[in-house]
């Protein structure tokens, strides 16, 4: 998963709609989500199965079971000696997530059990447990708090992720651990990256309070909503006024570009490479941050569908680049030949940065994909940095939290290259939560995903 802290929809709300179909059908479709995440389904994936009616609903109460998935199975290992059939456990399972702390349910317990009882009792292939299921959960209600101590002590169902991420994130990341872990369950904020090519970040927050949507200034681009909007009821979405991307993400084109010596005059402008480019978040941003310094930019996806992506997002904010379909490792099928003054590589990874905004990467990685990826990130360093020119620069940058795929992966390049530089660079961010609190965020880029950025540069030959 590459790219994933570029996103141009809004983060996942866990708000409720005001108007929604009966909940016993709601959880219905979140336990059929559930399942389909257990058996390898994205969740991105999984949510699009969901009749449309019953999305906004169904993914706010989705995102919540995620979350809490590790202390609802603790829990129905409480209630139950085996493992019911897969459908009933999703929904038995589902219930619990959403049930288990009352101050956070997004309904009353009883209503939850109630209505998980009743989608058992409304599916064919689940009215054989619906008894078993009202069972458990009646008793739940009745010893909830012995219950729930009973699982507290388990890492699992504490920190709602696998063991061995767990303690992967205490190896790697020894006083920060806990700090991570419980950013990756809270729900994640909407920023905004401000199109300083069409207003200024001051205006733009002019704009969003006089359409009731009041934010607050994060990096040197960004904008921070208190409350998360559709794009389309934000002022200035349909002109290109923003993108919505993590403030961490938007450090990515001032990193690259920054300092960066524009080319002898009548040489052209500057060339960059955005080479894992879909949805085209980074892309705009390469484009929109160069401001009139000409620049020309070529953005690779191996993905042709993914790749659209980027197509449409740079027509929304009308901007222009090279986007080809094309596998960046092997540039002997794309390259002209000329090097480039530049190229950003957020690479394939984990996405362990950015649980917040996709609960279901916990439950669907592997410890055995963490060294795969890794791989795949060398690989595709080796590719591109023949392409970058004497004086040149590389970005590499992971959403992921994972020392394999940031900090130790960057070792062992610089430890094989002799010509390259690493130049100051924030290395591994770790993701932020907590609430803006009086008007300012805790730290300049507010709230924001877990990232890692390397600057490199290349010693003339």
């Amino acid at each position: 998963m590459a790219s994933s802290s570029d996103h141009h929809s809004p983060p996942n709300s866990d708000t409720v709609p005001h108007e929604q179909p009966p909940l016993w059908r709601q959880l219905q479709q979140c336990a059929a989500v559930l399942a389909a995440v257990r058996a390898g389904t994205s969740g991105a994936v999984a949510f699009d199965a969901v009749d449309p009616v019953l999305r906004p609903g169904v993914q706010a109460l989705g995102f919540q079971v995620l979350r809490w998935l590790g202390r609802a199975e603790a829990l129905r290992r409480q209630l139950a000696r085996r493992t019911p059939p897969p459908a009933a456990d999703a929904l038995l399972c589902s219930a619990l997530a959403l049930a288990w702390q009352p101050e956070i349910a997004p309904y009353e317990p009883f209503t939850l059990v109630d209505q998980a009882v009743e989608a058992a009792k409304r599916d064919g292939g689940m009215r054989a447990q619906a008894s078993f299921i009202n069972a458990c959960l009646r008793r739940f209600l009745r010893e909830r708090e012995a219950l729930v101590a009973a699982t507290e002590r388990e890492p699992v169902s504490q920190w709602n992720h696998p063991r061995w991420w767990i303690e992967r994130l205490k190896h790697d990341h020894p006083r920060a651990w806990q700090k991570v872990l419980t950013a990756d369950n809270a729900q994640a904020p909407m920023t905004l990256r401000v199109n300083r090519r069409r207003t200024s970040v001051g205006e733009y927050l002019q704009a969003l309070e006089l359409a009731g949507h009041p934010a607050v200034a994060v990096g040197a681009s960004g904008v921070q909503l208190e409350r998360a909007r559709p794009v389309r009821q934000l002022p200035g979405f349909d002109t290109g006024d923003f993108s919505v991307q993590d403030a961490a993400a938007q450090l990515a084109a001032p990193l690259l570009l920054d300092g960066l010596a524009a080319p002898a005059a009548g040489v052209g402008p500057l060339r960059v490479l955005d080479a894992c480019a879909a949805p085209g978040g980074k892309t705009a941003h390469l484009l929109e941050h160069a401001g009139q310094q000409p620049i020309e930019v070529t953005a690779l996806e191996v993905d042709a569908a993914r790749s659209r992506r980027i197509d449409e997002t740079l027509a929304r904010l009308g901007l222009a680049a090279q986007v080809i379909v094309a596998d960046a490792s092997r540039p002997s099928q794309w390259w002209d030949g000329q090097p480039f003054d530049a190229i950003l590589l957020d690479a394939p990874c984990t996405a362990s940065g950015i649980v917040r905004r996709h609960p279901d990467v916990r439950w669907l990685r592997r410890e055995s994909d963490v060294e795969q990826l890794a791989v795949q990130q060398a690989t595709l360093l080796a590719a591109l940095w023949p392409l970058v020119k004497a004086g040149g620069r590389l970005l590499y940058c992971t959403c992921s939290v994972f020392r394999d795929e940031g900090a130790h992966q960057i070792d062992a390049f610089l430890a094989h290259n002799t010509d390259a530089r690493l130049l100051p660079s924030p290395g591994h961010l770790l993701p932020q939560s907590g609430r803006i609190a009086g008007g300012l965020p805790d730290n300049p880029l507010g709230e924001h995903d877990g990232f890692f950025y390397a600057l490199l540069e290349k010693h003339p030959g």
